[in-house]
């Protein structure tokens, strides 16, 4: 009855702080809530030296160097992680998220889907009630706690014993285990699953080790991303060991994160200073280029890479596998490239790596790094140059491994690419339909249109998002394209078209094709047809895009040299005799009328023989008069001077729309095949 009295007389605005502190009283026992006794139970971690990082092999190179690190005062840390009971005290709200994913359902299992900034606002409002100082611990304090005086891997030794293993592996879709607190032992400083269970927030924004001995660090001054720490449930073992460094957007949240508390002053370290983001050191031209537009002659130019290995004083991480690139131009004359380094596509060593060839240079720049959250897959990145001074920036972040569970970023730049703004999320649920593909599009209403993978499978669809404020705000239409990695278009109509690879549709001979896509309301539905296009498979991705002079281009692969049988390889094409010839790889298609008649078809080869290194999934190939290059991720742009700028996974090509159109020797062919 007293209860029911004070909440009707306090003001309505009120009532929610009301609620909250009455939960905590019926959560925390009275007895719990004295000065004597904390809401959170904690242990004194003592004062310290000790050396933090690790040997920092491949994907691990941000653990080093080794630093001798000083810890001047002890505090004390929650002995597990906060629980739902604990953080619902303050946020009851957040009740609302139990058992999402199929985790952390009970009272007594660790609080996750909470940001950065939830769990500051936890050490806040425990701070007002409790009136002592409670924070997040520092990447230091809690690499110091988690370690309790050992230098192995983990702290009980060289491997997580059986109990600690929650699912330790990359999976597609969490595993439903329990998240409950406090079920393994403790270490020796008495503090509950620093190995796995959820990641943990940490006070720091994450930057690069300093070689020098520290007094209480802090980390950097800024940054773009929050530290993480300890690993979680379903992640490999490798994730969860002591020296390992995970950050995360700070407004990010998800199923593998929550944190636990430090009762203690704040370090009194100096920050590290750190420079706004960018690209290099290297200076990089802010004058306008004046663009000359080249209608004729024709023009095509051999092929050269420009994915170049960086040298390895530079620190940029390099690995196995190079792979689905975007391009754009820039203000200033340059062209930028990003693609992915990888072992694995579904590794979290991931980057996104960049090259720049300059206006007038002859060969693309050295890679280096583009953007990276620590220990997160990346998997799809985009640009968009919009033709008012602004470089776009889009790409998918994964909560661990693999490319299933992303949010959507965009960055932007206003000066050619020097530097780019704070990663802001514009998708933030982790989840399909978030899988970025290059090849953003500019409305005619000025409208951005992103498409991206709506599942991580060769035969789910493409999702479509669309921005009608520059980029503020995105929606995903709902709609699906038939196939995967599409490619799209807007029409002179205002429809778009766009096709993509599988979901194959059968033509009225039964023959399967590629699926066009067909919709009239800003892709809230789409009608699908059979082009008259192959189909295409692994390893492959086509573009579509509208050329400045106005015809559509299509640039696909004839077959798939791998899975389509030998007697449907190849299709036919005409020379300048109109005889036919079968040709065989990346192909180019014209059509003048909006899609409805493709009449003009030509291998992508100026007929001269070539042993060349496609990279990716392509590796090695001959070029010749009737073979192109047989698979790679596409990515184009068209500058202003009219040259189309094609990226194969690993080679950059250039033509123009009057070399697509002037049709191949038949002599020339003959002469080269025989």
């Amino acid at each position: 009855m007293y209860i029911f009295v004070y909440i009707c007389q306090i003001d309505m605005k009120n009532i929610q702080k009301v609620v909250a502190y009455l939960l905590g009283t019926f959560l925390f026992p009275v007895s719990m809530m004295g000065q004597s006794e904390e809401v959170i139970p904690l242990v004194t971690i003592p004062a310290g030296v000790f050396y933090m990082g690790g040997a920092a092999e491949g994907e691990d190179f941000d653990e080093a160097p080794i630093h001798q690190v000083v810890l001047t005062s002890s505090f004390k840390m929650g002995k597990t992680e906060v629980t739902n009971a604990q953080y619902e005290a303050f946020c009851p709200e957040h009740r609302a998220l139990r058992g999402k994913n199929g985790l952390s359902k009970e009272d007594d299992e660790a609080v996750i889907f909470v940001s950065y900034y939830d769990a500051v606002a936890f050490c806040e409002w425990l701070s007002r009630k409790e009136g002592k100082i409670y924070r997040l611990p520092t990447e230091a304090e809690w690499e110091y706690a988690c370690r309790a005086g050992s230098y192995y891997p983990f702290s009980m030794g060289d491997e997580l014993p059986s109990n600690y293993q929650k699912n330790q592996r990359v999976v597609r879709n969490y595993a439903p285990v329990s998240l409950k607190v406090a079920q393994t032992p403790p270490n020796t400083f008495g503090l509950y699953d620093m190995h796995g269970n959820v990641e943990e927030w940490c006070q720091d924004w994450y930057g690069p080790y300093s070689s020098e001995k520290q007094m209480d660090p802090v980390g950097q001054s800024n940054g773009c991303f929050r530290v993480t720490r300890g690993g979680s449930h379903n992640t490999p073992e490798k994730f969860l060991r002591s020296s390992n460094r995970m950050a995360m957007i700070p407004e990010d949240k998800h199923a593998q994160t929550g944190f636990r508390v430090v009762q203690a002053d704040y370090p009194k370290g100096k920050p590290q200073t750190m420079e706004p983001f960018v690209l290099s050191n290297q200076q990089i031209s802010q004058k306008m280029i004046s663009w000359k537009r080249k209608s004729s002659p024709s023009l095509f130019i051999p092929p050269i890479p420009f994915v170049i290995q960086p040298d390895c004083s530079s620190q940029t991480p390099f690995y196995k596998h190079n792979h689905q690139p975007a391009i754009t131009w820039c203000d200033n004359g340059d062209l930028l490239a990003i693609w992915f380094t990888a072992d694995n596509e579904n590794g979290r060593e991931m980057v996104v790596l960049t090259s720049r060839l300059r206006a007038g240079a002859k060969e693309w720049e050295p890679a280096s790094l583009f953007f990276k959250v620590p220990d997160r897959n990346m998997t799809g990145s985009a640009l968009l140059n919009d033709g008012c001074g602004t470089l776009y920036h889009l790409n998918g972040v994964e909560a661990s491994g693999d490319w299933q569970n992303l949010i959507m970023i965009q960055r932007i730049s206003k000066d050619n690419g020097k530097t780019w703004s704070y990663p802001r999320i514009i998708a933030s649920e982790h989840a399909k339909r978030h899988q970025v593909i290059a090849g953003t599009i500019k409305t005619k209403e000025g409208w951005l249109i992103q498409l991206c993978d709506a599942g991580p499978g060769g035969q789910d669809s493409t999702a479509i998002h669309v921005s009608r404020d520059g980029g503020e705000n995105w929606s995903d239409m709902g709609g699906s394209i038939a196939g995967i990695h599409a490619g799209i278009v807007q029409l002179k109509d205002g429809k778009l078209l766009a096709f993509g690879r599988n979901n194959n549709i059968p033509d009225s001979t039964g023959q399967l094709r590629m699926p066009m896509s067909i919709s009239d309301n800003m892709g809230k539905s789409w009608r699908y047809f059979a082009s008259e296009f192959p189909p295409i498979d692994g390893g492959q991705r086509l573009i579509l895009k509208r050329l400045n002079e106005g015809p559509i281009l299509l640039v696909s692969f004839t077959d798939h040299p791998l899975r389509t049988p030998k007697n449907e390889r190849g299709i036919i094409f005409k020379d300048d005799e109109g005889k036919e010839y079968r040709g065989y790889g990346m192909y180019a298609a014209l059509s003048y009328d909006e899609g409805k008649t493709w009449p003009v078809k030509k291998l992508i080869t100026d007929c001269n023989y070539r042993f060349l290194n496609g990279g990716g999934w392509t590796q090695f190939f001959e070029m010749d008069a009737t073979h192109a290059e047989p698979r790679g991720y596409l990515a184009a742009t068209q500058t202003p001077d009219n040259v189309i700028h094609l990226l194969t996974s690993r080679l950059h090509y250039r033509f123009n729309l009057a070399w697509l159109e002037e049709p191949i020797s038949g002599r020339y062919i003959h002469e080269k095949n025989h």
